[in-house]
């Protein structure tokens, strides 16, 4: 792999100086003029890498997504089953330890916020959950197998995804009040539940695949 060129390194240096700034004073208080402190650089040369302080937002959120997918390569390279790999997706986001990066689940927080308000940054917020809604079923399906409706799939994926929401929101807002590293084992937990009481390994079922209890 070839070495990144001083323009990538540059603009990944202003993108998370904007991190670590949005992390102490809100999106509102980053202010260029603090993004270049806090970079060690000149607020000309964060204009120059960038023409406003929301394109770097926007760099900002695709950086924060490959921060979680990379924790999920990594974790699950070694996956030898559906299981495994669940486990994998699961605790990328949700588990502490190695590979966790409490500043990128402040800022994420902070983007689902500007999200709200700013139509950009919510097409690339809606964009990752939908990939990783996509992803989930998947998991969810090659291990639930027949014992679950396609349309079952769906409500227990976007549920897992609404705890990993909720579970970043208290762990910045209120993380005394939580249990250490609660929300990966619940969510496993409730996967457990749902299919059945146990998780089985069952054969992969082919994506698009119409199920006999699929009702759609």
């Amino acid at each position: 792999m070839g070495r990144k060129s001083n323009t990538e390194e540059r603009r990944m240096q202003i993108v998370n100086a904007l991190l670590r700034v949005m992390t102490k004073k809100g999106y509102d208080g980053a202010t260029i003029q603090a993004i270049a402190a806090e970079a060690g650089l000149t607020p000309g040369l964060i204009h120059y890498h960038f023409k406003a302080k929301r394109e770097i937002l926007l760099a900002l959120v695709e950086y924060v997504v490959s921060i979680g997918e990379t924790r999920y390569r990594r974790l699950s390279v070694d996956a030898q089953s559906p299981e495994q790999q669940l486990r994998a997706f699961v605790d990328a986001r949700l588990a502490l330890g190695k590979g966790a990066d409490p500043e990128a689940v402040k800022a994420w927080v902070l983007i689902g916020a500007e999200a709200v308000r700013v139509d950009d940054v919510r097409e690339l917020y809606c964009e990752a959950i939908a990939m990783q809604m996509k992803e989930l079923a998947q998991l969810l399906w090659n291990i639930a197998g027949d014992r679950l409706a396609a349309e079952e799939i769906r409500k227990l994926a976007a549920m897992v995804l609404a705890t990993m929401e909720g579970a970043y929101q208290l762990a910045v807002t209120n993380p005394d009040s939580m249990p250490k590293n609660f929300a990966a084992e619940m969510v496993m937990e409730t996967i457990v539940k749902a299919c059945g009481g146990e998780l089985s390994g069952a054969k992969p079922a082919p994506p698009g695949r119409r199920r006999k209890s699929d009702t759609r």
